[in-house]
C-alpha cells in the first residue's frame, strides 16, 4: 500500500524541485519564472523506505473570484483533498510573507495534516527562520535543501507517521498492466486540457481562454471499457520561430516533445476552423518521426457551418501534406459537446493495434514477389536491383529488413512505393512503417 502526498506553497520557493528529487526525474518544469506549474502533476516517489505518491501544485496566490489565481487554487485545494498529508514549503532565504501566513492559516481550516518544510536551508541559512517559523502554527518546520538533498531524511522520518503499515507478506512480482499511453498534442488552445476533462467528467485540468495554461506534460491514469490508459496532456506547440530561446515556453515545448516521443498513440487536435494548418503538419511529422501510432481529430466542430466541405478539406489536406502516413485516422469531435468521443478512443485502440501488428514472413514474401512483378526495381550499374527477402524485426512502429542486391541503388521513390504498397496490402493506414535494407544473401535459406 502507499499514501499521497501534496506539495504545496506560494510561488517559487522549491516545489517542483523537490518533487523532481522525490521521483527521480525532471517530471515537472523548474524556472525561475514564479508561477511555473499550473496543473497538479502526480508522480510515484521514493524517500528511503517509504514510497508514495507525490504531487507537485501550482503556487498558492491571491486572486478574485473567476481569476486565474482563484482557478489556480482551487486546483491546489485538489491536490490537499485527494493527499493523505501536505507539505508546506517556505522559503529560509526569503524568510516567511503575508502570503505564506494567510495560507498557513487556509490549511489549518482544510483540517488536513501538513507539515512544515523550510526549503533552501543550505548551510545555516534555516536558524534565523525557526522560531519565526513556529507562529504559523504548524509546528517545527523541517529545513531540507531540495537542490542539493539535504535535510531528507528528516523529512522521511516526519513522513513515516502517514505511512500505511506494510504487509506481512512481500508482494507478488508486478507485471505489466497493459496500459496505452495516449498523448494528446496540438498548437495552442485546440481543446487538449479539454478533452481530457471531458473524458475524466472531472476539472482535473487548468483550462481557461488564456493561451499557455498547460506547461507541463501532466499524466493521468484512467480506464475506459475495460481497458487502462495513461491520458498525457502537453503544452501548445507553436512554430520554433516564434519561441524565445531560452524562455519558458522553450521548456513547455520540450517536455510536450519528450512526451510525444514516449507515447504509444498520439492524438493530432486541430481546429476545425483551421484545419492542418502548417504546424499541424510539423507536430505530425514529429509523431511520425519518432514512430508513434497517429489519429487527427477536428475539435470545434460544433462551431463549423458547412460540416461536408470541412470534412472533405480535412481529409485533401490529410493526403497532400501527409502522404507518407496513407490513410490516417480522422474525426471530426467536439469537446463541448461530446460529439463522437466514444469514437475516438475506438480509433485510438484500433491504431495501437496496427502498430503492434506483426506479419509472418510467408505473407509477407507473397507480397514482396507480387509488388517487385507489378512494379520491377530500377536498375543500377547496368543490371536490376534484386529484393530476394523480406522480414519483419520489430513492431511499434512495424519494421521490416528487406535484404537487397545493392542496397544504396533503391531511389526514396521506389521505397515510397514499397511502403505504401505494404500498408495496403496488410491494414497498416496512417501507421509509420520502417524500411531497412541490407544487402547479403537470405539469411533464412
Amino acid at each position: 500500500m502507499s499514501f499521497t502526498v501534496a506539495i504545496v506553497g506560494r510561488p517559487n520557493v522549491g516545489k517542483s524541485t523537490l518533487f523532481n528529487r522525490l521521483v527521480g526525474a525532471r517530471r515537472a518544469l523548474v524556472d525561475p519564472t514564479p508561477g511555473v506549474t499550473r496543473d497538479r502533476i502526480a508522480g510515484e516517489a521514493r524517500l528511503g523506505h517509504l514510497r508514495f505518491t507525490a504531487i507537485d501544485t501550482a503556487g498558492l496566490d491571491e486572486g478574485p473570484p473567476g481569476s486565474l489565481e482563484e482557478r489556480l487554487r482551487e486546483q491546489t485545494a485538489a491536490a490537499i483533498a485527494e493527499a493523505d498529508v501536505a507539505l508546506m514549503l517556505i522559503d529560509a532565504k526569503s524568510g516567511l510573507t503575508a502570503l505564506d501566513r494567510h495560507f498557513a492559516r487556509w490549511l489549518r481550516r482544510s483540517e488536513k495534516p501538513v507539515i512544515l518544510v523550510a526549503n533552501k536551508c543550505e548551510g545555516l541559512a534555516a536558524e534565523s527562520l525557526a522560531s519565526e517559523a513556529w507562529g504559523l502554527g504548524l509546528g517545527a518546520p523541517i529545513a531540507i535543501s531540495a537542490q542539493h538533498g539535504e535535510g531528507l531524511a528528516d523529512l522521511a522520518e516526519a513522513l513515516a507517521a502517514y505511512a500505511p503499515p506494510e504487509p506481512s507478506e512481500a508482494p507478488a512480482e508486478e507485471v505489466e498492466d497493459g496500459t496505452l499511453r495516449l498523448t494528446i498534442v496540438g498548437r495552442p488552445n485546440v481543446g487538449k486540457s479539454s478533452l481530457i476533462n471531458r473524458l475524466l467528467e472531472d476539472e482535473r485540468l487548468l483550462t481557461g481562454p488564456e493561451p499557455g495554461l498547460t506547461r507541463d506534460a501532466v499524466a493521468v491514469g484512467w480506464e475506459w471499457r475495460g481497458r487502462r490508459i495513461e491520458l498525457i496532456d502537453t503544452a501548445g506547440l507553436r512554430r520554433r520561430a516564434r519561441i524565445e530561446p531560452g524562455a519558458l515556453e522553450e521548456l513547455s515545448s520540450k517536455s510536450a516533445l519528450a512526451a510525444l516521443r514516449q507515447a504509444d498513440v498520439v492524438v493530432l487536435m486541430v481546429d476545425a476552423s483551421a484545419p492542418l494548418e502548417q504546424q499541424d503538419v510539423t507536430i505530425a511529422n514529429r509523431a511520425a518521426e519518432a514512430g508513434r501510432a497517429l489519429v487527427v481529430a477536428a475539435n470545434k466542430w460544433d462551431l463549423v457551418e458547412e460540416p461536408e466541405a470541412a470534412l472533405a478539406l480535412l481529409r485533401e489536406r490529410l493526403e497532400s501534406r501527409l502522404p507518407h502516413l496513407k490513410g490516417i485516422a480522422c474525426l471530426p469531435i467536439s469537446v463541448r459537446t461530446g460529439k463522437n468521443l466514444d469514437r475516438l478512443l475506438q480509433l485510438v485502440f484500433e491504431a495501437y493495434d496496427r502498430w503492434s501488428k506483426r506479419i509472418g514472413t510467408g505473407p509477407l514474401n507473397r507480397w514482396l514477389a507480387e509488388a517487385t512483378a507489378a512494379h520491377p526495381p530500377p536498375m543500377a550499374k547496368g543490371r536490376r536491383v534484386k529484393i530476394r527477402y523480406a522480414t519483419q524485426v520489430g513492431t511499434r512502429p512495424p519494421t521490416f529488413v528487406l535484404f537487397v542486391s545493392q542496397a544504396g541503388a533503391l531511389p526514396e521513390t521506389y521505397l515510397r512505393y514499397l511502403t505504401n504498397s505494404l500498408r495496403e496490402a496488410f491494414d497498416l493506414p496512417g501507421v509509420p512503417i520502417r524500411l531497412r535494407l541490407r544487402t547479403g544473401k537470405n539469411p533464412y535459406v
